[in-house]
């Protein structure tokens, strides 16, 4: 079916199903209200913060067209409509995603509660449930502490290239003589943290806060701790451990591995009473301090050895006896900026039973969770007093049914325990984590069993926000193995692996992975965050490094990495409508490009490259780059193509920020370049770019680059060099791929799109399925490579994998940012049957979920109150087309109409 029909309702909610009648007319419900995109957020550093909604109701043609917001200091007061805070009134606007505050100014500690009303084309609504969210403390003299530690190792600890140091404790108690009416938590604690108060633990966070460059800026968290004190005695506890602060390699290549110190501390408990008067409670060196408890190591590559026979039990309680502590002793701050966490804070988000356990001739075991994840074991056991658990973990078996570690470089990934004895013990570590699918177990008394063992996935608190399914096995496997992959990689940053000594952000890997990772996760905050860390790692002269935070001095001065600056921009204000992103880095991306183009232009191109198309596959599969120049694609087309892209992005940016001097200074720059560059690469007698790769044709058709006369041919040559030169595969790498699928079906070859994504064979996503992986892997060949680089958990050559399969397969995509408008135009491919996707958008939920029965098309969609969506109908006679069991065109308030280059359109 070569032509479409197009659907389009003026209607702002749209709930299109195919043979299913409507739902009877419901008030229109107001839910999920967040504060910069979190759910009643604590200490926040935003002083005018936005705020968002989402509107739902069954009946078609839900629009918003004025709303109201109040804010107001008490529960009490909000509750009495009195917004003492700011009180909007009527605003006449559809708006209902990152409205902006502005009422009185906020000062930091201050306590919001807001609601929303909203006017609709289906009336009034009622006030919106209430919300919360918390000022934090905005001004450096607002933290009354001192920053508190030891300097030093003690007995025990190792500080050669396998950092060995053991985790520091500290504790203060204090009295509160009067009735409590507030306290909050608010603390720095570095590398990692964990805070108890009268020997609870406070909140579910793990492995906080999130990482940073910490002489750059530091991350705190903020606690409503209220519940946990009570009048008379109190004491706070933390312990802390290394994280990325003293680094997993202390003096191992200092030119180039960064280490920040000795783990240290900064806090303050602020107490409110009844009568109004207040406490505050803050690190300083009255506090006690030991570095002599159970956790003897902890460190993210080699594992955490924990010695339970040196439980302090009660230790962050009134009444313990800390009389053989240390003084706490102050310590020199990290340098960097003080800023409240505005991104979640990593959680155990599922726990996992292991798949199968077995008994090794040595008499070991082997654990399978039968899934390749990140996190760690929790373990149950019982023995006697000093015998010691060692647990090893990996992602794959050597042919023994040993576990395979070369891929692990040095990384030791060995968690030990040592039991207290007496009663069942339980056990998981506190400041490390583990990419693997097998552990090996040794020295557990008795038998172990699948009983004893769960396993503990982590990953950034972030909502799943997507689901896709489809009647083809093999690509609803692949899915699989990159929502994993994904949720593996998400560590207050986006990392490159789990499992190895490495778990760097490279920037490369998400240049358009984040874009695809965010209709599976609510990825808004971590990315928004990120973009901060890329600013941060940003030197004067405007050279961005490969990876940020910059935990590895990688300046590399090329394109493609630092480029994914700009891209993840464009992702957060395409996918979530945050123009903030954009506003806050647009000089420092102006300024990046401007640094490469005065120090690596020769004939109006841009020369510098470094990676190439990172990962084609080889000629050989025991190879990890190819070394074949016909499989490689010339650094120069590489760099100036996406240095052309970037600034067409650029443009962009400029034009939402109002900046028509920059946008026309960059349209003149991108005219010159593409000139220069085809001049340079196209060959016109064949229509060839370069030496007629994949990448190097795809590149410039993708961005806008080949002269429209060549089009055809540019991309007839694209799908001979699949079909016919590589029979049906992928040969493109980290950059060629992340315009393959999406370019493929753009110009009407969704067919050899489909054919890649479901190949079994090498080299495919398939193939990697095919062989046992259940996530994604680095190379292609990832089970025969050297493995000096085949780690089994990566993202990168995901590509534009999972934007092809929600905004092409079920055809959920966003036409104005924010999803304030979105095209629904499914693309059916012979071979497939049955495609089912939903995605929550910032506005809400979409769906899709189509069936081609023979000749009749059923598709089932739902699209968000207070949005509009063009829908297209795959098939050439709107006589066909029903809804409902009646004809389209027949719907109340749609019609049919003839329009030129469309086809018919039903408004």
């Amino acid at each position: 079916m070569n032509t479409r029909i197009l659907l389009y309702s003026l209607l702002t909610a749209l709930l299109l199903t195919a043979f299913r009648e409507a739902p009877k007319p419901a008030a229109v419900q107001l839910e999920r209200l967040r504060c910069e995109l979190l759910t009643n957020p604590e200490g926040i550093d935003a002083t005018a913060p936005r705020l968002s909604w989402e509107l739902s109701s069954p009946e078609r043609g839900l629009e918003q067209t004025a709303y109201q917001v109040l804010v107001a200091s008490t529960p009490e007061k909000l509750a009495a409509d009195e917004g003492d805070l700011w009180n909007s009134g009527k605003i006449s606007s559809g708006q209902s995603v990152h409205v902006r505050y502005a009422g009185v100014p906020l000062p930091g500690r201050t306590r919001c509660y807001w609601k929303v009303r909203t006017w609709t084309t289906q009336g009034e609504t009622a006030w919106s449930p209430a919300a919360h969210w918390s000022m934090g403390l905005l001004n450096y003299l607002d933290w009354k502490g001192r920053w508190i530690g030891f300097d030093r190792a003690f007995p025990g600890d190792d500080e050669t290239s396998h950092a060995r140091l053991s985790a520091r404790y500290f504790r203060k108690t204090f009295k509160a003589d009067k009735p409590i009416k507030q306290a909050t938590a608010y603390i720095i604690g570095l590398g990692l943290y964990e805070l108890y108060l009268n020997g609870q633990r406070v909140g579910e966070q793990v492995l906080a806060p999130g990482p940073t460059d910490y002489t750059q800026g530091v991350k705190y968290n903020t606690f409503d701790v209220t519940p946990l004190l009570k009048s008379g005695p109190n004491a706070v506890g933390v312990a802390l451990g290394n994280g990325r602060f003293y680094a997993m390699r202390q003096h191992y290549k200092p030119y180039k591995i960064k280490t920040f110190g000795y783990p240290k501390l900064l806090m303050q408990v602020e107490v409110t009473y009844a009568d109004g008067s207040r406490d505050i409670i803050k690190t300083d060196d009255t506090w006690q301090g030991t570095a002599d408890g159970p956790i003897r190591t902890n460190n993210e590559y080699d594992g955490e050895e924990y010695d339970a026979t040196k439980e302090m039990s009660g230790w962050a309680t009134a009444g313990f006896d800390a009389k053989n502590w240390l003084k706490a002793e102050l310590v020199q701050e990290p340098g960097g900026t003080f800023e409240a966490q505005m991104n979640e804070n990593m959680k155990v988000m599922e726990t996992l039973k292991p798949a199968s356990i077995k008994r090794l001739p040595s008499g070991k075991y082997i654990l399978d969770m039968g899934q390749n994840m990140a996190g760690w074991l929790r373990m149950r056991v019982s023995g006697k007093r000093g015998d010691k658990v060692t647990l090893r973990f990996a992602e794959t078996l050597q042919p023994s049914g040993e576990l395979y570690v070369a891929n692990l470089r040095d990384a030791r990934v060995t968690d030990t325990y040592t039991l207290r004895g007496g009663a069942p013990e339980t056990w998981e570590p506190t400041f490390v984590y583990h990419g693997f699918r097998y552990a090996e177990i040794d020295g557990y008394p008795g038998t172990p069993t699948l009983a004893d063992f769960d396993g503990r996935v982590v990953y950034d608190n972030m909502a799943t926000t997507g689901e896709f399914s489809t009647s083809n096995p093999t690509l609803n496997q692949i899915y699989k193995n990159a929502y994993w992959g994904i949720r593996s990689n998400y560590k207050g940053m986006p990392v490159d692996c789990p499992q190895r000594n490495e778990r760097q952000p490279w920037l490369g890997d998400r240049t358009t992975g984040a874009y695809g990772e965010s209709f599976v996760f609510d990825n808004s905050r971590l990315y928004a965050k990120w973009l901060n860390d890329i600013e941060q790692a940003q030197k004067a002269d405007g050279s961005i490094p490969d990876v940020a935070p910059a935990f590895w001095r990688y300046y590399g001065d090329n394109v493609t990495w630092p480029g994914t600056y700009l891209t993840v921009a464009d992702m957060l204000y395409r996918q979530y409508g945050d123009r903030q992103a954009l506003a806050r880095h647009y000089d420092s991306m102006k300024r990046w490009l401007t640094y490469m183009r005065q120090n690596y232009s020769a004939n109006g191109l841009i020369t510098k490259d470094k990676y190439g198309d990172w990962c084609v596959p080889p000629e050989s599969k025991e190879m990890i780059h190819s070394k074949d120049p016909a499989r490689n694609t010339d650094g120069v087309l590489i760099a100036s193509s996406t240095y052309y892209h970037l600034l067409g992005l650029m443009q962009g940016f400029a034009e939402v920020l109002d900046k028509p001097e920059d946008k026309k200074e960059v349209a003149q720059l991108a005219a010159d370049l593409k000139t220069a560059f085809n001049q340079k690469f196209l060959n016109k007698d064949n229509c060839q770019y370069s030496n007629n790769t994949v990448t190097a044709n795809l590149l410039p058709l993708a961005y806008g680059m080949v002269p429209k006369e060549d089009e055809g041919r540019v991309f007839q040559n694209i799908v001979d060099k699949i079909m016919v030169e590589n029979t049906g595969h992928i040969s493109t790498g980290v950059i060629g791929t992340q315009h393959l699928m999406r370019g493929l079906t753009a110009h009407g070859r969704p067919d050899v799109a489909y054919r890649l994504a479901t190949n079994r064979d090498y080299p495919s996503w398939g193939y990697m399925a095919a062989n046992g992986a259940t996530t994604i892997w680095e190379l292609w060949n990832g089970n025969t490579a050297d493995p000096a680089m085949n780690s089994q958990n990566h993202v990168m050559l995901l590509g534009d994998l999972l934007i092809w399969c929600y905004e092409d397969l079920a055809g959920i995509k966003a036409t104005t940012p924010g999803f304030a408008q979105l095209e629904m135009k499914p693309t059916p491919t012979n071979g497939l049957t049955l495609v089912q996707a939903s995605y929550r958008s910032v506005r809400g939920l979409v769906k899709s979920s189509w069936k081609q029965d023979g000749k009749r098309f059923t598709w089932n969609i739902t699209v968000p109150g207070n949005t509009k969506a063009l829908v297209y109908i795959p098939t050439n006679d709107a006589k066909k087309v029903q809804e409902s069991g009646k004809k389209a065109a027949s719907a109340p308030g749609v019609k049919f109409v003839r329009q030129e280059g469309v086809g018919l359109c039903l408004r």
